[in-house]
């Protein structure tokens, strides 16, 4: 996947994730919950901006964990939210569940090869 077909898909994400978030109902669990879920998804889409601008392999291996410890983040909080019922957009989450699992899968494999670069 080149670098800017990546980048676009974590920003639908994150603005998938806002749109699921207006959502919610509005108990203090589900606002706490999707005020953070929004923090982390957002997170992972800027990082990866700045990950792609990184001043050397070191730095951009950097951003892309700081970018999959944000979308685990994200995921987490997901499944919380299906467990409790707080969004109550049921396929959007699902389909939302899965754009995160394979943006996860995406970071996972790259952290890997630019370990592996830097390795060599």
């Amino acid at each position: 996947m080149r670098p800017n077909q990546l980048e676009e898909r974590l920003i639908r994400f994150s603005i998938d994730i806002i749109l699921l978030c207006k959502t919610i109902d509005k108990s203090f669990a589900s606002e706490h919950l999707a005020k953070q879920l929004i923090r982390s998804a957002t997170s992972s889409a800027l990082n990866y901006g700045e990950a792609r601008s990184g001043e050397s392999t070191r730095d951009f291996l950097h951003k892309m964990k700081i970018c999959l410890k944000e979308l685990r983040e994200s995921f987490v909080n997901l499944k919380i939210q299906k467990g409790s019922g707080t969004l109550l957009d049921s396929d959007t989450l699902k389909k939302i569940l899965k754009e995160n699992d394979e943006l996860i899968s995406i970071f996972v494999s790259s952290i890997k090869t630019a370990s592996n670069k830097l390795k060599a």
